[in-house]
């Protein structure tokens, strides 16, 4: 089978364009640790029946891309997997070590995929949560599936579209839209097409013609944040990363001061927590 170019996508030629390869190695660096304390779990449900649909067995083995802290990785870890675990980004390197430390059969390297050196046929499964799209797309699926075993499976999770409740959002959105229009713009956007690129990235995988037999599967999630925790979520998104540290602070803390005016002091959200699971051809 011919494997069909995937579409250009604009967004990670930009990405590219723009930041040196050390600055997209480090993109997550200086918000590690919010990361890893604000970033929404992976609904135990959602972790469980990615696994049945894999079909994976009990002493499978996992090549896990873009690990970041290790959310994705602990919960897979706790039912023994044998786990390779890239991550590029130091400190969230660090932080998944310290993670993962209970589990002696999770071993982490400090490396991307594309500088991993392959291990041909290895792998059970690929799993890459909410990092599938980082992927260089002149690789992404070309050696994705030279690493699984034949009928290997690819698992995506994605936690996507943290969205407050109506209330918080037209608070937020006089502020966005008086020190921050693009991002006004961007989180107006993401209430409509929450979920949108992730099927984008489905039918891609299918387009490849390296994996068939794609099921996606979604869940709602509720979740609860302090100010704090939630300005803190904020900040580890790309559309803040990319502003600088002035811009950054100053939108936080007009933010801030926005929702203390408004005698919000908890922040109802909702995410949606999938999953796409393709097998190898």
């Amino acid at each position: 089978m011919v494997n069909q170019p995937e579409k250009p996508q604009s967004w990670y030629d930009e990405y590219i364009n723009t930041y040196s390869a050390d600055r997209r190695k480090n993109w997550y660096s200086e918000i590690a640790e919010a990361y890893n304390k604000t970033r929404p779990r992976y609904p135990q449900e959602i972790i469980d029946r990615a696994i049945e649909l894999a079909a994976l067995p009990p002493n499978a083995r996992i090549l896990e891309i873009g690990c970041g802290p290790g959310i994705a990785t602990v919960p897979f870890a706790e039912l023994g997997f044998s786990m390779l675990s890239l991550e590029p980004s130091q400190p969230a390197y660090q932080i998944a070590r310290q993670n993962c430390a209970a589990y002696p059969s999770v071993k982490i390297q400090n490396i991307t995929f594309e500088e991993w050196e392959l291990e041909p046929e290895t792998f059970n499964a690929v799993l890459a949560a909410t990092s599938f799209h980082w992927v260089s797309p002149g690789i992404r699926y070309q050696k994705t599936a030279a690493a699984l075993q034949n009928k290997g499976a690819l698992i995506l999770l994605w936690n996507a579209g943290v969205l407050p409740s109506d209330e918080v959002y037209r608070v937020l959105h006089e502020v966005y839209q008086t020190h921050a229009p693009s991002l006004a713009e961007y989180h107006a956007k993401e209430r409509v097409d929450r979920g949108k690129s992730i099927k984008e990235i489905g039918q891609n995988v299918i387009d490849s013609g390296l994996f068939d037999d794609l099921i996606c599967e979604e869940l709602v999630c509720e979740i609860a944040y302090s100010i704090d925790d939630y300005l803190a979520l904020l900040a580890t998104y790309s559309k803040y990363i990319e502003l600088n540290e002035k811009q950054r602070s100053y939108l936080l803390a007009s933010l801030r001061k926005a929702l203390e005016t408004n005698c919000i002091n908890s922040i109802e959200a909702s995410y949606i927590s999938a999953l796409q699971v393709a097998k190898k051809i």
